[in-house]
């Protein structure tokens, strides 16, 4: 469910903004921000396999690490702000 910010009780709202660090943005004039809350099941991992998954992450990334071809932080940023703007189109990096 998607709530307006203007649309929320002020508990709700010091609530979020705490969670997030930050405050909420609202102002009728304009669109206000849009609150999203999901709840999620925990993954169905046993608690005892995930160092060992975590071992397994890790040893595949450094095989990923050591294939890759090098590149400057310029590239790197480049490659990371395409990627996300593949799934939000309008996002601006902060500057």
């Amino acid at each position: 469910m998607i709530h307006r910010a203007t649309d929320l009780s002020p508990d709700q709202k010091l609530l979020i903004e705490r969670r997030l660090g930050r405050r909420v943005l609202e102002d009728e004039a304009v669109e206000d921000e849009a609150i999203s809350v999901r709840a999620f099941a925990p993954a169905a991992i046993p608690e005892e396999r995930r160092p060992e998954i975590a071992d397994e992450l890790r040893k595949y990334f450094a095989e990923v690490d050591a294939n890759r071809s090098p590149a400057s932080p310029e590239e790197a940023d480049e490659v990371i702000i395409e990627a996300i703007r593949s799934t939000r189109p309008s996002y601006r990096p902060h500057q």
